[in-house]
């Protein structure tokens, strides 16, 4: 790497910021906060290197990809320990993150070509005279703003397809994860040893500059009140986003339903990473014949499982969010619900115990905000009409889940969400050809699949013309005659003979 293009290092007056053990409170790492000209400078670094990133052809790209993929797999248990220490998730859960990341990165390296580049397209009946195509290029720099409670797989699910579709990637981890995302940048280094993708740390004012810097696109995941601020700063030099943002996803249990199975995914959806999943389960709907076994299931499950240090429920990452659980239960228990495991959460609590609450009403707070912790309503429906329409009844709109043996195909597609899993929970996020975000306040855009290659790409269309054309229209040489046969053919094509 020449001097010229080499990554900006920071100056030892920099201000930093601790990085803290959301168990413990105990000082975890310590990191740089990184002002608007070092941003700048990052963002500038990339701009350069995003033309040679690009000039590599996608084998080149896949070849660097892979090689990261090696370093990442080949040390997984350090990248799933900074990610346990940061965040006080399990170090299985943090495995698994990390193993779901790889395979994504993987899948995006391995389709990139397939999926964006040029192709021949139908030129339509009119314009059977040209040659028609399309591909997708990349749109240069792209920013990524990543969460705190899956600080290595969602934000991998913008980073690995806007470097596989070929831009260069900043990224602003969470101030609540930055190890996590010094660590991706480092590992990507060492792999390629290129300043293709750089991470930038620090708090919200960091966040800003990144989206003030000149990138191209936008990818940032967080909650609906700030991918609001994010939009509202790039709309003012017109960058594009794709906002990942929050959800109150539904579980629907038919009369037909594998019970205990499904009590069993209610449970996991909701308490597993402590219940800090966008896409995890916070609602459930179960219907009136099945209502007193699936709870009875429900209930005896999550007093077997406890938050607890070393435990299979690890703490809330974020201090500020253990509040809000608090004011949604106390709401539901105020209004009239009751808790069948779990209940108030105690002033200075870093754990919040599962909590199953049931009779909770469907305008309470814990119904139809997102509550972002180890806790779930359930709630009897006389029908799945009744679920459905429940589960559709709030302004969220990102995953949900469907338990029946034999309606869940019927039931998923009347459902107002970006993903549904069948008799399974969260399984659609795992899948590297699925689509994954929302509608409504839990967002726009898409990350994963083909179409997360797409979201960090622009189309490029050509038309060519390839013998003259039998009518000459646009041009102002074209003639009555020619107008007249133009009127024939449309309507000899269109015109008739469907109803």
């Amino acid at each position: 790497m020449t001097t010229t293009d080499a990554a900006p290092t920071d100056t030892a007056a920099a201000a930093t910021f601790d990085s803290l053990s959301p168990a413990t409170g105990e000082v975890v790492g310590t990191h740089p906060i990184h002002d608007d000209a070092h941003v700048a400078q990052v963002v500038a670094v990339a701009r350069k290197e995003s033309e040679r990133w690009r000039a590599l052809s996608f084998d080149g790209r896949k070849k660097a990809l892979v090689k990261w993929r090696k370093v990442i797999a080949s040390r997984m248990e350090e990248l799933a320990d900074v990610m346990s220490k940061e965040t006080g998730k399990p170090a299985g859960d943090a495995l698994l993150e990390v193993a779901l990341a790889v395979d994504h990165l993987a899948w995006a390296a391995s389709h990139a070509e397939k999926v964006l580049k040029r192709r021949s397209v139908s030129p339509g009946l009119l314009m059977v005279n040209q040659a028609a195509s399309v591909e997708y290029r990349p749109l240069g720099v792209v920013g990524v703003i990543g969460p705190w409670n899956y600080p290595v797989f969602t934000p991998m699910g913008s980073i690995a397809y806007a470097l596989a579709a070929g831009n260069t990637v900043v990224f602003k981890p969470s101030e609540y994860t930055p190890g996590v995302g010094e660590w991706l940048a480092n590992s990507f280094q060492e792999a390629v040893g290129r300043p293709v993708f750089q991470v930038v740390t620090g708090y919200g004012a960091t966040g800003a500059a990144l989206t003030a810097a000149g990138v191209d696109k936008v990818a940032f995941t967080g909650s609906t009140a700030t991918g609001k601020k994010v939009m509202a700063a790039c709309a003012e030099t017109l960058t594009p986003v794709v906002i990942e943002a929050g959800g109150k996803d539904a579980l629907l249990v038919a009369d037909d339903a594998d019970v205990a199975e499904a009590a069993d995914a209610a449970l996991w959806g909701a308490c597993s990473n402590a219940g800090q999943t966008c896409a995890g389960v916070e609602r459930v709907y179960v219907h009136e014949r099945v209502y007193d076994e699936f709870l009875t299931e429900l209930v005896a499950k999550a007093e077997q499982l406890k938050a607890e240090p070393g435990g299979q429920v690890g703490p809330i990452t974020m201090p500020s969010q253990i509040d809000i659980i608090r004011r949604h239960v106390d709401d539901a228990l105020a209004r009239g619900g009751r808790a069948l495991v779990g209940g108030p959460v105690p002033e200075g609590a870093r754990f919040v115990q599962p909590t199953v609450l049931v009779d909770v009403p469907e305008d309470s707070a814990a119904v139809q905000e997102e509550t972002f912790g180890p806790t779930v309503t359930v709630s009897k429906v006389r029908s799945m009409d009744e679920a459905i329409e429940r589960a559709n009844g709030t302004r969220y709109a990102l995953g949900s889940t469907v338990f029946s043996k034999s309606q869940g195909m019927e039931i998923a597609e009347r459902l107002r969400a970006g993903m549904t899993a069948i008799n399974g929970v969260i399984s659609f996020a795992g899948i590297p050809t699925l689509p994954f975000g929302g509608v409504g306040d839990s967002g726009f855009g898409r990350i994963h699949g083909p179409d997360g290659l797409r979201e960090f790409t622009y189309p490029h269309a050509i038309a060519r013309q390839r013998f003259k054309p039998a009518m000459a229209l646009t041009t102002f040489r074209r003639t009555a005659k020619e107008e007249a046969q133009l009127t024939k053919v449309v309507r000899g094509l269109y015109g008739r003979g469907q109803k």
